[in-house]
């Protein structure tokens, strides 16, 4: 038994089955602490007889259920942009394919397979395909555990597909002149801020003032794809930016970068513009994260070490960092230098 949020939750594994389910007893009182421990008691002695798991309640409830429960008490715990990408993959895929009235027991591995294989026909990436099938477990993941709908995941025993995120793409300093000299005054800036923050796309458009602290040179990100907040030192040019954003600040809204009509900078039309730019100079396969890629990139050569370079990036696992490391040979020579310290060269020379 542990506590979570304030309430007791239990953990309980039986014949390679789990249970994990909150007991709906608050932490805090000794005699609450009784009560939910009675209560595990309870659910051991159903689940060793094997009772618990015939009282499922979940016999009746649909896809639809499960995804509107799921949207309604997860969904609120992830960042904004991660919110409306699981409205996005619900509504144009999840939902045509599955149907509303889907009952949640008739969701086999069979028919997830046949998900991905159609989503692989209409030509979806890899990493798409994985992210659905990541949303979709996490909500069946809940069924089973808390709320006690469904015995399995079935997702859990669907492969995922394989994926090649090991793009290797930044700006030269050379295309970097040519895009910033080629933009219009207001994507100048977004781009230099971009390329000196490495901000994601949705965290950089989201900036408010109250988050810019100009005297100490930092900016807070709260809306991060991980949940995390993180606040990010400003080097000159970022801090240039923010000086030059800062003469013509709004006093009708908070955001730092504003659309001529005052409003927050709409994605797509900042893309469109973005790869406008792109085609008038000639620049090939680049992305806007690219952008994100080019400032580890440029870390990376300039001898930063990855730890700092995950921090900066926000990563949640530095694995995701390691991608840059092979942009950085001379933290490898100073590992083999550390080597030397304590040797006589000549001696050694000599001994040869």
């Amino acid at each position: 038994m542990f506590p979570r949020s304030g309430v007791w939750y239990t953990c309980i594994r039986y014949k390679g089955r789990k249970v994990q389910r909150s007991l709906g007893v608050k932490v805090g009182k000794k005699a609450d602490e009784m009560l939910a421990l009675n209560i595990e008691s309870k659910i051991r002695t159903e689940i060793v007889e094997g009772s618990y798991f015939e009282k499922l309640v979940g016999r009746n409830k649909t896809f639809k259920d499960m995804m509107d429960k799921f949207m309604v008490e997860h969904a609120p715990r992830v960042s904004s942009s991660s919110q409306r990408g699981y409205g996005i993959k619900l509504r144009n895929h999840l939902i045509p394919f599955f149907g509303e009235d889907a009952k949640l027991l008739s969701i086999s591995p069979k028919l997830i397979s046949q998900y991905k294989v159609s989503r692989n026909n209409k030509g979806a990436k890899p990493a798409t395909i994985n992210r659905e099938l990541a949303m979709l477990s996490k909500a069946f993941s809940l069924a089973v555990r808390e709320w006690e709908w469904v015995r399995d995941n079935p997702v859990s025993k669907v492969s995922k597909e394989k994926e090649n995120n090991q793009r290797d793409r930044w700006l030269t300093m050379g295309e970097e002149r040519m895009l910033l000299d080629n933009c219009p005054e207001w994507l100048r800036e977004i781009m230099l801020f971009a390329l000196h923050t490495g901000l994601r796309q949705e965290e950089l458009l989201s900036l408010k003032w109250p988050r810019v602290n100009e005297i100490l040179k930092t900016i807070l990100i709260t809306d991060t794809k991980n949940g995390n907040p993180i606040t990010l030192p400003l080097n000159k040019i970022a801090l240039g930016v923010i000086e030059s954003r800062a003469r013509v600040r709004s006093i009708d809204n908070d955001f730092v970068f504003r659309n001529r009509n005052g409003k927050k900078v709409n994605c797509h039309n900042l893309r469109t513009s973005f790869y406008i730019v792109l085609r008038k100079v000639g620049i090939k396969d680049f992305r806007w994260h690219d952008l994100r890629h080019t400032f580890a990139t440029r870390l990376a050569q300039a001898g930063v070490d990855l730890y700092k370079i995950s921090k900066l990036l926000n990563h949640k696992d530095i694995k995701m960092t390691q991608r840059y490391s092979h942009h950085s040979p001379d933290s490898l020579r100073d590992g083999v230098e550390m080597l030397e310290v304590d040797y006589n060269l000549t001696t050694v020379e000599k001994k040869a």
